[in-house]
């Protein structure tokens, strides 16, 4: 069998713009009580309360909308707010 000449592991799969199949890119850690921010996140509003995430889906809430009200968003429109 010829060497295709390919730099890659055998078995690796790989996207046509040379992402590895799988979602292996880094994913920041949020975790709930934290607060995070929307990735289109105004300055005037302040950040969220992360109450949980599961699968790819986050519930967030603003303090002053008191505990019953919650949101939720895409995990991947998140990031942690600074502190």
């Amino acid at each position: 069998m010829a060497q295709s000449g390919s730099t890659r592991p055998p078995g690796r799969r790989h996207r046509s713009d040379d992402t590895p199949v799988g979602g292996s890119a880094v994913v920041e850690m949020l975790t709930p009580g934290s607060f995070v921010r929307l990735h289109n996140h105004p300055e005037d509003l302040p950040p969220f309360q992360l109450l949980q995430c599961r699968g790819g889906r986050c519930w967030v809430r603003q303090q002053a909308w008191g505990s019953l009200v919650h949101w939720e968003v895409a995990r991947r429109n998140l990031t942690r707010a600074p502190a």
